[in-house]
């Protein structure tokens, strides 16, 4: 669950930190108090879109930090799959700066996608006008996928797509008409000509560009040779004869002290190795000669090597496989009709392939909207949709998508008699509000997601419903932490924790506080809420009410 979550430098907010519970969090507070930044804080730290703007008037970057104790078994296996150590704590930060972000988790540095992938499994956020996407039918196949994990299915059928696809593509690049196909032959038979004809061999540039320095160096070699052989082995006074001198002039001493006898030694052994050398020398001297014509030779072939690789792509072996290509391309050009109807083979037996792993998927879509359907239907009811006729539409396309071939519809008749309709034709902004919330429940349950923010889900409802809603968030509450931003008293009634969000102006600035309220506090704060439309003690005495009908919901929760 989240546990805490730091904020600093965002929009207003200067800094800000707040503690979250198990259960039923609730966060209330006056119209422009910062509610839904402070949601919105959450949202960006867990990888949504960062702009310079967010970074508050006059700070260098803005940081988000958000603490969760990782209680799911998804959230621990995907931080393992990352290489990510995670403890008894999983802590996400994100430092915006103008430009870039540092993105961390658990202190190691992450991109942007990753934290998204990490956030998938802590969190899922509800933000205020989220309900309006069930009005789009691409949201509905979402959501189908979603509730029967149809993840392993959907990677199935894009793999087979893309493979048909891959051939479609092909197929129609080797369509040639005739007097294209012969001019293109004729083209890949003069390069496939050029490159055998050079007879390339791996290494041979490296091999002649030492040869090629070795003769154009010829004479300056020439001379540090004899410079060198003369001065070790064949000048008069050169450092042969200087040895020999010293030999014989220790030779005669060894007489009188017999431990020069090991530098005698020493030095006669220098005098074979300088003597060995020399030869090695005269021999290296004796082998050089200048070839006018094999210079000529190589630096003409270095030159042939040198385009040839600058036209075919740089290197040896990107010559060599540019080759390959040219070969396999005229084998498909010179048995053109018998490639032709490979490819139509290939193709017929890609698409059957996908058609079985779309057909597979279309069975676990068909089964999981018809079990979807009971569950939001019975779901619907618990929010005050007594009447509601809801139904998932299954269709299939004759368009093949890489998705697969259906066509799913929300439908739904708030009132008997009527005909089910697309959401977009029936629904309003409130009832379109509780059916993603029923949705979200479902979906929270099945993915065992520990953590669900809901930011103003209440739009449009009150009275009965309200409370309903209310009831129904409790309810998700007792498996999952929830999270609300809400302005209905009937659901504020409901937090476990209640958290107060207040804009207070100090020094010349505006300054975001948060606060937990107590059982008292939190009285007063409803009292606050309803006091618009009652007077402050009926207010007062409505709150306690409110509290009263909360705490029998939670008791009776405890007692199933």
């Amino acid at each position: 669950m989240l546990c805490h979550l730091h904020v600093k430098n965002l929009a207003i907010i200067r800094e800000a930190e707040v503690d979250f519970s198990e259960h039923f969090n609730i966060l209330t507070g006056e119209t422009g108090a910062g509610k839904s930044i402070l949601i919105g804080a959450a949202s960006l730290g867990l990888g949504g879109k960062a702009t310079r703007e967010m970074i508050r008037n006059g700070a260098e970057y803005a940081l988000v930090e958000l603490v969760f104790t990782p209680e799911n078994e998804a959230t621990r296996a995907k931080l393992a799959e990352l290489t990510i150590p995670c403890g008894d704590e999983v802590i996400i930060s994100r430092k915006i700066y103008p430009g870039r972000t540092v993105n961390k988790i658990n202190d190691e540095t992450v991109t942007v996608a990753t934290l998204k992938e990490v956030a998938q499994t802590l969190i899922d956020i509800h933000g205020q006008h989220e309900h309006q996407s069930l009005l789009h039918r691409e949201k509905h196949l979402e959501i189908v996928d979603a509730y029967a994990k149809n993840e392993e299915s959907l990677a199935a059928v894009k793999q087979a797509y893309q493979a048909w696809q891959a051939v479609v593509k092909e197929r129609e690049e080797a369509t040639l008409p005739q007097e294209e196909r012969l001019r293109e032959i004729s083209f890949l038979e003069y390069e496939q000509q050029e490159i055998e004809e050079a007879a390339l061999k791996e290494n041979e540039e490296e091999e002649l560009e030492a040869r090629y320095r070795l003769l154009n160096n010829m004479s300056r070699i020439e001379g540090g040779v004899a410079e060198a052989y003369g001065l070790t082995g064949e000048n008069r006074e050169c450092a042969a004869d200087q040895i020999a001198r010293a030999l014989r002039t220790l030779g005669g001493l060894t007489e009188y002290d017999e431990s020069l006898a090991d530098l005698y030694e020493e030095l006669r052994q220098a005098e074979d190795i300088l003597s060995d050398f020399n030869r090695s020398l005269s021999d290296y001297q004796m082998s050089l000669s200048y070839d006018k014509e094999e210079f000529s030779r190589i630096d003409k072939r270095l030159d042939e090597i040198r385009r040839l690789y600058a036209k075919y792509g740089g290197t040896y072996e990107k010559t060599m496989a540019h080759y390959d290509e040219i070969c396999e391309k005229l084998i498909g050009y010179t048995n053109y009709d018998l490639h032709m109807e490979e490819l139509a083979r290939k193709e017929k037996e890609l698409l059957s392939a996908y058609d079985k792993e779309a057909e597979k998927l279309s069975k676990r879509r068909s089964a999981a909207a018809k079990e979807l359907e009971g569950r939001i239907t019975d779901a619907l009811m618990s929010l005050n949709f007594m009447q509601a006729d809801f139904h998932i539409l299954c269709e299939k396309e004759e368009a093949r998508h890489v998705n697969g071939r259906d066509r799913l519809e929300f439908l739904i008749s708030t009132n008997p008699g009527e005909p089910v309709r697309s959401l977009g034709a029936v629904a309003s902004g409130g009832e379109l509000s509780r059916i993603m919330l029923a949705i979200k429940s479902i979906l929270a349950a099945q993915d065992q997601i520990p953590t669900v923010i809901f930011d103003e889900i209440d739009t449009g409802i009150s009275g009965v419903t309200a409370r309903k809603v209310a009831e129904r968030m409790d309810t998700l509450a007792r498996t999952h932490q929830v999270i609300c931003i809400t302005h209905l008293q009937q659901i504020a009634a409901m937090a476990d924790r209640h958290l107060f969000i207040e804009k207070v102006a100090s020094g010349g600035e505006t300054k975001v506080q948060i606060r937990s309220l107590s059982q008292e506090e939190s009285i007063q704060e409803l009292t606050r809420m309803i006091a618009g439309d009652l007077g402050k003690e009926s207010a007062k005495e409505a709150a306690i009410a409110l509290k009263a009908q909360a705490a029998e919901h939670k008791a009776v929760l405890l007692r199933e």
